[in-house]
């Protein structure tokens, strides 16, 4: 099914641990600085056109890019959990000698998670080589096109799927469209879709009713055969031991678990076609 082939996808997009090699075996030789002729590569699209590099450079970018950057943009740089698909950026296919994406390295951008790396000019080159490489062998891909477009993902009825979030699909009995406002500016394409099959980071809740009759409510912190633990409205951690009260635990994600297995293509493609208007 379509949406089975969409779950492979989304499980591809996880984040990989990748083998980070020491540092002092990175180091490839590097050749003297100096003019390098320009190239024009790739066999589909815009072609990029950058400074050509030495495979000792490239070596070099590769390994300091699995130690500080694959993490996040994946150890082939074609998109990581939190970091874009740099083979398919615009920024690196407007780049032509490491002037666009050097000061990216050195600087960060805070606002979207990414630190500032202190690295020596050499390095730094040796980055930008491996990055452009990596952009030319994507784009030199015949019908193998790495990555999802947003766009991709835009072919759902959003007056049905609201028809479907607001009945059959069962979602308001945890979320409202006002409580889900801004959700789709703050996330788009994947990510977005990831987070609405399967939020890892939805908070448990525990509702807590002692001998006494008192009750408590408030994010889960600890639970297992023997304890409840919970924070309250001022912060404070407080426990119990299973034994001496009732509870109930609220766990969002295992809704999202179980209305994976009554999604249908339709609805899947109608429901987040209907997230994507909640900006």
């Amino acid at each position: 099914m379509i949406f089975d082939r969409k779950l492979k996808v989304l499980a591809a997009c996880l984040p990989t641990f990748v083998l980070l090699l020491p540092h002092s075996e990175a180091q490839a030789p590097r050749p003297p600085e100096g003019p390098r002729p320009v190239v024009t590569v790739g066999s589909q699209g815009p072609t990029p056109v950058h400074t050509a590099y030495t495979k000792a450079q490239i070596d070099a970018g590769g390994t300091l890019f699995l130690q500080n950057c694959a993490f996040c943009h994946g150890k082939e740089a074609g998109g990581g959990e939190s970091g874009p698909d740099l083979t398919r950026s615009k920024l690196v296919a407007s780049d032509k000698d490491g002037e666009a994406i050097s000061p990216v390295i050195r600087n960060g951008r805070a606002e979207k998670g990414m630190p500032k790396f202190n690295l020596p000019d050499g390095d730094v080159t040796s980055l930008v080589a491996f990055i452009h490489t990596q952009q030319d062998k994507a784009m030199s891909q015949t019908g193998n096109r790495k990555g999802v477009d947003e766009a991709d993902l835009q072919t759902g009825d959003a007056a049905a799927g609201k028809r479907y979030f607001e009945g059959e699909g069962g979602c308001t009995k945890c979320h409202t469209s006002t409580s889900l406002k801004g959700v789709a500016s703050r996330f788009s394409g994947l990510q977005l879709e990831m987070r609405m099959l399967y939020p890892r980071d939805a908070v448990k809740k525990v509702s807590v009713k002692t001998a006494s009759g008192q009750t408590f409510n408030g994010p889960l912190v600890y639970q297992d055969e023997f304890t409840i633990g919970m924070k309250n409205d001022a912060g404070i951690y407080q426990s119990w031991p299973v034994r001496a009260i009732t509870f109930q635990v609220d766990n969002p994600v295992e809704e999202h678990v179980t209305a994976m297995s009554k999604y249908t293509d339709d609805a899947i493609h109608n429901m987040f076609a209907y997230i994507q208007t909640l900006k």
